[in-house]
């Protein structure tokens, strides 16, 4: 069994939730086969991240705009994001949410807690995704 893994954007698997305005998100911690921290590719017109808090998972959050502009709503705060701006969210309480300015914004994050890394996301989103054997 190979040690890494690689891949092309463009060749992950994508998965929706089914709303119109859900970003086309890219569940790369499932594609490549990571098993200790989080990582997603959001592309988006309108909606990045819904709101949410992490308070569960005990999950620590960076949010990295690769292309085009966001606006996060903290616990009632506004953060702009610019591409190449980064945000860390390092209490799991927080409250967070984001919106695309920019159609296709793009944009990365990456979530781990102490201890193993467990998905919060629901299991049937990559019943059909295949993972690096």
């Amino acid at each position: 069994m190979r040690r890494w893994a690689v891949g092309a954007i463009a060749d992950l698997p994508a998965v929706a939730d089914g709303e119109p305005d859900d970003p086309l998100w890219y569940p790369l911690q499932h594609a490549l086969g990571i098993d200790t921290f989080g990582a997603n590719l959001f592309v988006a017109d309108q909606t990045l991240v819904e709101e949410h808090d992490e308070r569960e998972s005990g999950q620590q959050e960076l949010y990295l705009v690769l292309d085009g502009s966001a606006v996060f709503e903290l616990d009632g705060e506004e953060a702009r994001l610019e591409r190449g701006d980064g945000l860390a969210v390092t209490d799991p309480g927080v409250r967070r949410r984001a919106v695309a300015l920019t159609a296709g914004t793009t944009m990365l994050v990456v979530g781990a807690a102490n201890g193993p890394f467990r998905s919060t996301w629901s299991a049937a989103h990559f019943a059909d995704l295949p993972r690096p054997g």
